[in-house]
């Protein structure tokens, strides 16, 4: 399969996943040298300090998938031998039941003929959709790629990082719009509002702007007959939240 349906969920979801990403590496950059271990039996996850192991930043994990280049496969959690303790896969096949998406109904599913030389690295670009769709779907994130025994492991981080704010994504959009490329930055928007939580609201019937919402301020989405984001404008509160 080419996994063009969970490319789609990807990138829907994808100024959200770039901003949720963004917290959880200058969470763990705060770390210094870290290294990361896992107990799934355990539910644990832990970033710790090489230097200072005292310094850690820990998480719920949900194991999503196993990517193989043996095989040359894709693994669901739900399908695998130590089945899915936290359910969260299941939600993922449940919602490709709902939806007729075979990518998420099938157990194992073969990579497609876009698998190209360099499998490594497509690897690396699969578990980045299959993050982000994962995202798209539960509304968990951040999401986490990670070697692990030869294959690739998919990891949603529940409770990892704090709750994205208005406030925390207006000061870091700028960076983040400049090296993104969104498909539809109009959806985007609103879905970004959709996943954190915030409120959102059209300027006009035309959907010309949008403004969202929460307690540490507002911003305003400008957008071109193209549905480009020309300009964003942010008005926050005095003490924002983190």
């Amino acid at each position: 399969m080419t996994f063009e349906t969970l490319r789609a969920l990807a990138d829907r979801a994808a100024l959200f996943t770039a901003l949720r990403q963004d917290q959880l590496h200058t969470a763990t950059e705060a770390l210094g040298d870290h290294r990361w271990d896992v107990d799934l039996a355990a539910g644990t996850f832990v970033f710790a300090g090489t230097e200072d192991p005292s310094r850690t930043l820990q998480a719920s994990p949900h194991l999503i998938a196993s990517i193989a280049p043996g095989p040359r496969s894709l693994m669901w959690s739900w399908a695998l031998p130590q089945g899915d303790p936290t359910g969260v896969g299941e939600r993922l096949r449940a919602y490709g039941a709902e939806h007729g998406i075979p990518e998420l109904t099938t157990g194992e599913v073969a990579f497609g003929s876009d698998a190209g030389e360099d499998i490594d690295a497509w690897i690396a670009d699969l578990a980045h959709v299959i993050g982000g769709a994962a995202a798209e779907i539960t509304g968990i994130s951040p999401y986490y790629s990670a070697p692990a025994g030869g294959s690739r492991a998919v990891l949603l981080l529940d409770d990892a990082i704090p709750p994205l704010t208005v406030a925390s994504a207006m000061t870091v959009l700028p960076r983040i719009l400049s090296g993104l490329t969104l498909s539809d930055p109009r959806a985007s928007v609103w879905d970004l509002a959709r996943l954190a939580g915030w409120t959102l609201q059209w300027t006009d019937e035309s959907f010309s702007g949008a403004v969202i919402t929460d307690a540490t301020g507002s911003a305003t989405f400008r957008f071109d007959e193209y549905a480009r984001i020309t300009g964003v404008q942010a008005s926050l509160a005095s003490s924002p939240a983190a």
